[in-house]
């Protein structure tokens, strides 16, 4: 009975942490992102498709805690090889996310951001792929990120365009 305890709160214990890394990252990515909105960003020519900006804190929000989620799935599984790789890698691709931010509205550089992404997307399929191996729910969860971040290269590739 301790023993279930004790895992259930450990298990729960890492749940929250991986939120709050993952949310953490996002709110370090949302501070640069926050200095260039108003002021760069609103000066730049964007597609007809590009969303309102008031809708990106919600989306990404519920990304990264997707994520988060994924990941936790992920470590709670049993030690070994693949487990390994796919945490490494969504720490990789974390990181690359946040790269992203600091490039496109800290350097205000949409065609090195746009390459950047490109590498990020790599390693959002490689995460993906990973994480699939280890355990296909997790999988899942990472496809929305997937494919707002495959939104966001269309985008990303359009603003350099005009621009």
């Amino acid at each position: 009975m301790a023993i279930d305890r004790t895992q259930r709160l450990h298990s729960l214990l890492s749940l929250c942490l991986s939120i709050a890394l993952t949310l953490a990252v996002g709110a370090i990515g949302a501070v640069t992102t926050a200095q260039s909105v108003g002021a760069w960003y609103a000066t730049l020519h964007k597609p007809s498709f590009n969303p309102p900006n008031w809708l990106f804190g919600p989306v990404w929000t519920t990304l990264y805690v997707l994520m988060a989620v994924a990941a936790w799935r992920i470590y709670v599984t049993p030690d070994g090889r693949a487990r390994r790789t796919a945490l490494r890698l969504y720490v990789l691709q974390l990181g690359l996310n946040l790269a992203w931010s600091w490039i496109f509205f800290g350097l205000r550089a949409p065609l090195p951001a746009l390459v950047e992404l490109v590498m990020l997307l790599a390693a959002i399929v490689a995460t993906t792929i990973a994480f699939a191996r280890v355990q296909p729910s997790a999988a899942l969860l990472l496809l929305p990120y997937l494919f707002w971040s495959g939104f966001a290269l269309l985008l990303n590739f359009e603003i350099w365009r005009l621009n």
